[in-house]
């Protein structure tokens, strides 16, 4: 899948352009069966399957104090995309003359700047455009006018609900991890950059991968039997993601750190995905560091036993 931050890095030659409009955080079924639509409709007419979302939510810059916080961070939506056979996803930029634009002016501008456009495939509740001026009856209407087709797909019904991404976010928050897992079509994972730490855990006799999670939706906090993935590699983990209240500092700050099990080298400046397995305890705080150090020692034990079961079962 060819990423681009413009039109001009398409390259369509004669072909037509069937186009998957949305934000898509989670890439979650309901974005799947929207997307799938477009791309089963590129192959048919021997066109480029093209996503175009945008590099951040478009609250961060129409209503920043209401950003909800991401499932995926913008490298973990691209994988997805990918898996769903795109030929290319546009990375716009949302800034403030994104912002600005109407939800006619915003069509109108992508249909010249890709060309010859065949296609756009949206959620029937999608909106979009300055004040959320645009829908799928004015895209109807500007397709019309302009030569592409609209598709808008009703959402994916999940225990008598639609799908959506503030309801994964909520599963997620509840440390309902299977319903989100269940609702995205994939196992629930979150990522990030690996950080500079205090190296408290080094100091244990366990190094942990601090991540740098920051706007995106965590489960709750807790220690976590988890599967590690950075470059190509899958590694067992065990996950804490909490305030490690053992230190009793006047400020603690919130930290989701990895232990790589039978691991041993620098990850600083790396993405590492997370996928959670199993939740082995909630967080507390211990009398001492020695005391976190053997609990810490069986979490280890008890994660590298469930993670090594779960590989060896058949999947259901």
């Amino acid at each position: 899948m060819q990423v681009v931050s413009s039109a001009t890095e398409l390259v369509p030659g004669h072909r037509p352009v069937c186009v998957a409009l949305g934000v898509f955080d989670g890439v979650h079924l309901g974005h799947q069966r929207v997307i799938r639509r477009m791309v089963t409709e590129a192959r048919a007419c021997g066109g480029l399957g093209v996503v175009v979302t945008f590099d951040r939510h478009p609250n961060a810059v129409v209503a920043p104090g209401q950003v909800p916080p991401l499932i995926y961070c913008l490298s973990q939506k691209l994988r997805a995309l990918a898996e769903l056979d795109v030929d290319a996803t546009w990375v716009m930029e949302f800034d403030q003359a994104c912002r600005q634009q109407t939800g006619q002016a915003f069509i109108r501008n992508l249909a010249q700047q890709l060309g010859s456009l065949r296609s756009i495939c949206v959620g029937a509740d999608f909106q979009f455009g300055y004040q959320r001026s645009g829908n799928v009856a004015l895209l109807s209407a500007l397709g019309k006018e302009l030569g592409f087709t609209v598709h808008a797909l009703e959402p994916v019904s999940f225990e008598g609900a639609p799908v959506s991404s503030t309801r994964i976010r909520q599963a997620i928050r509840a440390g309902q991890l299977e319903t989100a897992s269940r609702m995205l079509g994939r196992r629930y994972a979150l990522a990030g950059r690996v950080v500079e730490g205090d190296r408290l855990g080094r100091q244990l006799g366990f190094p942990t991968a601090n991540l740098d999670t920051n706007g995106l939706v965590l489960p709750p906090n807790g220690v976590y039997a988890a599967e590690a993935r950075y470059q190509a590699q899958t590694r067992p983990a065990v996950l804490n993601v909490g305030f490690r209240p053992t230190l009793n500092r006047p400020s603690p700050q919130l930290r989701v750190e990895a232990h790589l099990l039978d691991f041993s080298g620098e990850l600083y400046g790396q993405e590492l995905e997370l996928v959670l397995v199993a939740r082995l305890r909630e967080e507390r705080p211990f009398q001492s560091l020695q005391a976190l150090r053997d609990q810490i020692a069986q979490d280890v034990a008890a994660a590298r036993l469930l993670l090594a079961r779960a590989s060896a079962s058949p999947p259901a």
